[in-house]
């Protein structure tokens, strides 16, 4: 049996164009085609991931289409979720349902005339029939299979009907499906990244049905029509689809259409080997989206743990990824993603956003509305929230750790009991006024080196009390914590005015 592959086995990508060793340039078209029947998680998110990463590396053009065909499964609000993830996460598609496209509509249930017109040029040339089987007779098959230790198939019964018993059924408008004749024997294609794949379909499995009984067309001859009229020219999809694709390039062959180029990604499982499941609510995007995770992390941690890449580089941007990506050097190894890494990722992602001035202004705004979410109608200065979030660059993982006990005191003055203080020295009013000293002679200049040398200058001089339990004093006194960032930073964060008000109202110095 001759191979599959329609298409010249040498293939040239260049910038905007797709080279064939014969035929003219074309241009790349990808496509990421979810079902509507749950919210995007990080495997799907992935997927969308390396066909945006492709299209964009080549100049081409990155489309969504949905697959709500099953509308038995669909969950109300998924596809448009699917769309506001893409976008959030910053790959957002050039042709969709929501952005249009020469090539619409985008959901696969506004374009079933399309489908009907495949399914009737397949009936006419003999390479697909009608059905009859009741779902009885379908579900004894299986219990018998099942009974003899077999893989369940269908029996391929009525392909073997006359045109007279078909029409003669018809009359009677009995139900029907239509089911695709798979052809016997060995067929062969090539996988952009699986190499050379064969496949005998018709000795494992029986006719599959392409059309169900309700109209609505099976995921096979669906991606299959539609894969042909939206100009998609490489197929970038997971593992799992492998299996099928010998199906859907006989039915191209069949319909006598060319087919796309077929790449298909290894699984991306858990460090341990699982599988990721829909079950485990942290896969889906909206959670990290909910709990404050950049976009940018998620991005970095999914292509961190897979192949297409050189090395296993943290803090890659999306212009980085563009650039890296080699469809070529992906492997057919399975990627493990670690989530217990994600909250490093999120650190390295988290300080170069702030220290860009135009995603810092975007991560202040966060943090306001964090803050007035959790303090009510808490009013923060801009500027001070800047300051905050330059001083602990490099140490917050999430913005919300500035919402954790260990920061309250930015937001709120503790409220601090001298007794505990002078616990802790006899001479704590005057370790305060020391302090208080330091900051009124700043004059409003302050840096960490200068105050880091003030403070220590001053209170080695105590006769009674040691350094170290200095610091703890006004540590204590200006944020109500025994540990936490260093005095002098907590200075600097207040500013002097604060600072000087909460050593005074603590120790009446």
């Amino acid at each position: 049996m001759r191979p599959l592959l329609l298409r010249p086995l040498r293939l040239w990508v260049t910038p905007g164009r797709r080279w064939c060793s014969a035929g003219p340039q074309i241009e790349v078209r990808v496509r990421f085609a979810p079902s509507p029947t749950g919210f995007l998680h990080l495997g799907g998110l992935r997927t969308a991931l390396y066909n945006y990463l492709f299209a964009k590396k080549y100049e081409g053009t990155f489309i969504l289409r949905l697959e709500d065909t099953d509308r038995n499964r669909l969950v109300p609000g998924a596809a448009e979720g699917i769309e506001d993830m893409l976008e959030w996460a910053g790959i957002p598609p050039d042709e969709s349902p929501r952005r249009g496209g020469p090539y619409g509509p985008y959901e696969q249930s506004k374009r079933l005339n399309l489908y009907h017109d495949a399914v009737q040029t397949l009936l006419e040339s003999g390479a697909a029939y009608r059905c009859f089987c009741t779902p009885q007779r379908l579900e004894l098959l299986k219990k018998e299979a099942f009974r003899s230790r077999q893989t369940p198939r269908y029996d391929n019964r009525c392909r073997h009907l006359t045109t007279n018993q078909v029409q003669e059924k018809l009359t009677q408008n009995l139900p029907f499906v239509v089911r695709f004749q798979l052809p016997s024997g060995t067929h062969d294609f090539q996988d952009l990244v699986y190499g050379w794949t064969r496949h005998d379909v018709a000795s494992v499995e029986g006719d599959p049905v392409i059309l169900k009984g309700d109209g609505f067309p099976t995921y096979h001859l669906a991606n299959v029509v539609d894969d042909s009229k939206m100009g998609v020219t490489h197929v970038l999809r997971g593992e799992e689809w492998l299996i099928s694709t010998t199906k859907h390039l006989l039915l191209f062959r069949a319909l006598g259409w060319q087919p796309p180029l077929y790449a298909h990604l290894p699984l991306l499982l858990n460090k341990d080997g699982s599988k990721l499941s829909k079950r485990q609510g942290d896969i889906f995007i909206q959670h990290y989206a909910q709990n404050g995770y950049l976009a940018d992390t998620l991005l970095d941690i999914i292509t961190n743990c897979g192949s297409g890449f050189s090395g296993n580089q943290m803090g890659r941007t999306l212009p980085q990824l563009v650039q890296q990506y080699n469809l070529g050097s992906t492997s057919t190894h399975s990627a493990l993603l670690d989530l217990d890494k994600l909250p490093e990722f999120n650190r390295i992602h988290l300080t170069r956003w702030i220290d860009n001035a135009d995603t810092r202004a975007q991560l202040v705004t966060q943090v306001r509305t964090l803050l007035q979410q959790k303090y009510k109608d808490m009013m923060c200065d801009t500027e001070y929230i800047e300051k905050i979030l330059l001083l602990r660059r490099g140490h917050l993982c999430m913005l919300t750790d500035l919402l954790s006990p260990d920061y309250s005191y930015l937001w709120v003055r503790p409220s601090v009991q001298r007794d505990p203080l002078q616990r802790l020295s006899s001479e704590a009013s005057e370790i305060g006024s020391l302090a208080v000293r330091i900051l009124q002679d700043s004059h409003n200049v302050l840096n960490l080196e200068m105050l880091n040398r003030e403070l220590r200058s001053h209170l080695q001089q105590l006769r009674a009390t040691k350094y170290s339990t200095s610091m703890k004093v006004l540590r204590l006194t200006l944020s109500g914590l025994e540990t936490g960032p260093s005095v002098a930073e907590m200075m600097l964060s207040l500013g002097p005015q604060e600072s000087i008000a909460r050593l005074r109202n603590a120790l009446s110095c």
